[in-house]
């Protein structure tokens, strides 16, 4: 549900939709509204408003982009919800918080689906990738197109070389049941933490730790309270670029095609920043005194063989997986 304080933004934000709008009448301009999580510095954002300059191109200024970033409008869920009911025309999320909207897309929870990271594009631009994109749509939220997220590995403010470390600690995750179980097979205790908060919530010890990206790690400055580093690469969820259907089948053909041109220009231009992003990060938190370790894998794959198990008793879900192990 979404809180009263992100409703009163969302009140004041309409407001401003309408003066705009009223403003932009004789230009026939039309106006989309992104809404997303991350900082401005963060390479997903860059994409962001990469795909927002390529409309504005593309349209001759007839259909345009506005971004507010950093949780202005919400956390990724009450996000989702403003798409839903067409008060936000789009976001960007990870697909561990869409799976709560399209089941389907728990698939990429799963540790250690991708070979490597060519094997991860491979998958995400090919018909099954398409598939998955299209698989919220009946919950009024349309795929454009996935932005590369790199690798989640964990950290912590305790000392991290193995599986076994993890046991026992309170290890903040996103509000995905495959996530929650991931961690409670390592032996970790899963805990649901919204990003904004999740800063404060390591500083006080509510939780010891949690897990994602080098980047994320880096800009969102966790690296000030946790000092362990762990690049075990469990698990490469893809970010998403949504759009509402509310707001998609208002879009006329030919601007539908300007969006969608945008989205995946700006997703191949993201998989070019992300890696230097991620080197960068790399770098810089090594400066600021995380230790960094390089665990044995093979003991991460066998602990967590038992959600391979589980996922294959659903049908379609098996055959998503042994799909997307077939692609080279």
């Amino acid at each position: 549900m979404i809180s009263f304080k992100k409703k009163i933004a969302v009140a004041a934000l309409l407001v401003f939709t309408l003066v705009f709008s009223a403003c932009k009448k004789d230009e026939q301009t039309k106006v989309i509204r992104l809404g997303h999580a991350l900082d401005v510095s963060h390479p997903v954002h860059k994409a962001m408003k990469f795909m927002a300059d390529r409309i504005e191109e593309k349209s001759d200024g007839r259909l345009k982009v506005d971004i507010y970033s950093s949780q202005q409008l919400g956390s990724e869920r009450e996000l989702i919800e403003l798409l839903q009911i067409g008060s936000l025309g789009m976001t960007k999320v990870s697909t561990g918080t869409l799976e709560n909207f399209a089941p389907e897309l728990k698939v990429f929870g799963l540790p250690f689906l991708f070979k490597d990271r060519q094997h991860r594009f491979n998958v995400l631009e090919s018909e099954i990738g398409e598939k998955l994109l299209e698989s919220s749509v009946r919950n009024r939220l349309k795929g454009l197109t996935f932005y590369d997220a790199g690798s989640r590995s964990f950290y912590s403010t305790k000392p991290l070389n193995s599986p076994q470390d993890l046991k026992g600690q309170k290890v903040r995750v996103m509000e995905s049941q495959t996530a929650m179980n991931m961690v409670k097979y390592l032996g970790g205790s899963p805990t649901p933490v919204s990003w904004g908060e999740l800063y404060t919530a390591l500083q006080q010890g509510i939780v010891d730790g949690a897990e994602n990206n080098l980047p994320s790690f880096y800009l969102s400055y966790h690296y000030e309270v946790c000092k362990h580093f762990m690049v075990d690469e469990h698990t490469a969820l893809p970010d998403e670029l949504l759009i509402g259907t509310v707001v998609w089948n208002k879009l006329t053909e030919q601007e539908q095609k300007w969006v969608k041109e945008a989205a995946m220009e700006s997703s191949e231009y993201e998989k070019e920043i992300w890696r230097e992003a991620e080197l960068h990060a790399l770098e810089e938190i090594k400066k600021a005194g995380v230790k960094v370790t390089y665990p044995e894998k093979e003991q991460f794959r066998e602990m967590v063989q038992p959600m391979y198990d589980k996922f294959k008793e659903d049908p379609e879900l098996k055959k998503t997986i042994e799909a997307i192990q077939a692609i080279k």
